[in-house]
């Protein structure tokens, strides 16, 4: 990449930031990447062995050239794109000190698949009513794609949608590889809440799981949450023209609902299992999206007025600490 190529700034240190590092790095990028890493501890191990120490620790970096930084206003303000990557309920945070012209000018990208708590506000919704971005700076990136697989190298595929399709092409030329193909999209909100969504439903199906329940149900689940979806991305975002059977939904949905990686379906699993909100969060290192997500759709719901039966079930068993095996059979019983 030539010296007048754009500076690419990555906000965030969990798996799916290193595992974009590791694409960046790969396509030998890495000396336009300007890296922020919440922990110095963490930075100093990044810059002497080249591994993440708390994510995807066996994935070797190519960081020599990459500048790290535990500032991240410092990497906003360089950086031309900033693809934002923590856990929702950590962004504000990690925004702390940043200013709304700090983002003057620049692609702004979320790859981050949840709600900002207490905001009810998709991340890319937060930026413009927050920091005053226009939409036509935004990119979202959805699946369907787990960053254990990228660093395994295994072919994924991305999907990234914007108003201005070229701010699209531009982030997708820095992350296409061998491994990782790229899907463009006009649909910001639909992929977005989309994400949001798909978190919930595989926390439903490992409650499901959990409990004992078996495959047959859990296709019968999932045929339903991608019709829950449709419900409820058509209400937000009527105006948008998306089929709900492809990649960033339907396979993001699948992929979720099924996958040894999900963190959102082992979470639902371990309640599923009779563990506490708190002792499974205790016990996982990773941040389950659908946990946070449940409790502001649940908003969402309610003010459009939608019937959406497996985003409610999972509400009252995470937040109204109904029996999961009570509230199941329940849900069973609307299914079709």
């Amino acid at each position: 990449m030539a010296e007048s190529e754009p500076k690419i700034g990555i906000v965030g240190s969990g798996s799916w930031a290193t595992a974009m590092i590791k694409m960046l790095g790969d396509n030998e990028v890495q000396k336009h990447v300007l890296w922020w890493i919440r922990k110095i501890e963490d930075l100093t191990y990044v810059k002497t062995y080249h591994h993440n120490p708390s994510y995807l620790s066996a994935v070797e970096l190519r960081v020599d050239e990459t500048n790290l930084y535990t500032d991240a206003r410092q990497v906003i303000q360089q950086a031309d794109i900033v693809v934002l990557n923590t856990p929702s309920a950590y962004l504000k945070a990690a925004l702390r000190e940043v200013q709304a012209s700090d983002f003057a000018g620049k692609i702004v990208v979320s790859a981050i698949k949840g709600i900002i708590p207490d905001e009810n506000l998709i991340v890319g919704e937060y930026l413009m009513k927050v920091y005053g971005i226009p939409i036509e700076q935004i990119v979202v990136i959805g699946g369907p794609c787990h960053a254990e697989e990228v660093s395994l190298e295994k072919l994924s595929y991305l999907t990234l949608a914007a108003k201005v399709s070229d701010h699209a092409e531009q982030l997708g030329k820095l992350l296409r590889n061998r491994y990782i193909n790229t899907i463009i999209s006009t649909d910001i909100f639909g992929v977005e809440y989309g994400a949001v969504l798909k978190n919930i439903y595989a926390l439903a199906g490992g409650i499901c799981h959990g409990l004992g329940f078996g495959d047959n149900f859990l296709a019968v689940l999932v045929s339903n949450a991608i019709r829950e979806m449709e419900t409820c991305v058509n209400a937000i975002d009527p105006e948008e023209s998306r089929d709900i059977n492809a990649s960033a939904y339907l396979g993001d949905l699948l992929v979720t609902a099924y996958s040894q990686f999900s963190r959102n379906r082992t979470f639902g699993h371990m309640i599923g299992k009779g563990y506490t909100v708190q002792s499974a969060q205790l016990e996982m290192n990773m941040v389950a999206e659908g946990y946070y997500a449940s409790a502001c759709i649940q908003n969402i719901i309610q003010g459009y007025g939608l019937n959406m039966p497996i985003c409610d079930t999972v509400y009252q068993i995470l937040y109204n600490k109904q029996p999961a095996a009570l509230e199941v059979k329940k849900l069973a019983t609307k299914l079709t």
